[in-house]
């Protein structure tokens, strides 16, 4: 089992960036496809970026494309999603998690972080 770790949320001002990591324990992250997803409040969970376990392919998010970038760095287990063009409708928890194949759906994921608080301000 992976053990996954968010950081990087904070407050921001609408416009402004933001860069969340993901730091995954164990032996299989590298095996292992990796997503973020938000939750707001009173609403679904809902897919915002994912990468395979090679890295070489890349989903996001119709809500967030041109946006936000994700990226892994497999040497040092961690997952990036770069944040820019920040908007309020992007205010949740964001989550990092890990499935056996790419996918947006988080039935797919089997492992989940603490989640990491984003606030954009008006």
């Amino acid at each position: 089992q992976a053990l996954l770790v968010e950081s990087g949320g904070g407050l921001v001002q609408a416009g402004g960036s933001l860069r969340l990591s993901c730091v995954a324990s164990g032996p299989t992250f590298s095996s292992l496809a990796m997503g973020w997803f938000r939750q707001a409040p009173g609403k679904e969970r809902e897919f915002v970026a994912a990468v395979s376990w090679s890295g070489n392919s890349i989903y996001y998010g119709d809500s967030v494309k041109g946006r936000f970038t994700i990226s892994r760095d497999k040497p040092q287990n961690t997952v990036y999603l770069q944040m820019n063009s920040l908007k309020p409708e992007d205010t949740a928890v964001y989550y990092c998690a890990a499935a056996k194949s790419l996918s947006p759906s988080y039935v797919q994921y089997t492992y989940w972080g603490q989640g990491t608080q984003v606030t954009v301000s008006s």
